[in-house]
């Protein structure tokens, strides 16, 4: 079933959402949007799922990612990115829409451009700007409000469990003594451990 909207939308037709997650899955990463009402899942490859929770954490490369750069040549060329709408969604495939600003000596011009959902999130993330689903799509999608918050409890459970066997570790090795073999107080640590 297809769900489409305009991506030059009234006020009441857009509803404003926000990245509430991203987890990662067998084949992918699932990213989830949604507001205060509804959460709703958008699937897309590690990579991106990758980029999107750096973009998240505020985290930069010293060098420029694909997403960065794309950035740089806009706000080069004069244009800057308004909002993002995801406004279609075909059997389980979002589709959505960049809109650009661009302003010079000539005038003032929006720019509409055709893009996966995952890369105009992770463009809306790094400029700090608006994601929005257009109301139909909105509607048409089930709601994960439940499935998030199972995963989010799980997440921290696991990391509340890894933080008490990390405090626990120090007692088990004996103080003062070195050894050369694996296991003994010099050579073991987090960052050895292959069974995280």
């Amino acid at each position: 079933r297809r769900v489409s909207a305009h991506p030059f939308l009234m006020a009441n037709e857009v509803v404003p959402v926000s990245i509430k997650g991203v987890e990662p899955t067998s084949s992918g990463c699932a990213v989830f949007l949604g507001n205060d009402a509804k959460v709703f899942v958008i699937y897309v490859d590690h990579a991106i799922g990758s980029v999107l929770q750096l973009s998240l954490k505020g985290v930069r490369r010293e060098r420029p990612l694909t997403h960065e750069l794309i950035g740089s040549i806009l706000l080069g060329l004069g244009a800057s990115l308004d909002h993002v709408v995801i406004n279609d969604v075909n059997e389980g495939t979002f589709f959505a829409r960049l809109l650009l600003r661009m302003e010079n000596e000539l005038g003032r011009k929006i720019v509409e451009l055709d893009a996966r959902p995952s890369d105009s999130m992770v463009l809306a993330l790094q400029g700090k700007r608006p994601i929005l689903v257009a109301k139909k799509v909105f509607d048409a999608v089930e709601d994960a409000s439940e499935v998030l918050e199972r995963v989010q409890k799980r997440r921290a459970q696991l990391e509340a469990d890894e933080g008490d066997e990390a405090d626990e570790e120090p007692e088990d090795e004996p103080e003062g003594e070195e050894s050369g073999e694996e296991g003994g107080a010099g050579g073991e640590g987090p960052e050895d451990d292959d069974s995280k």
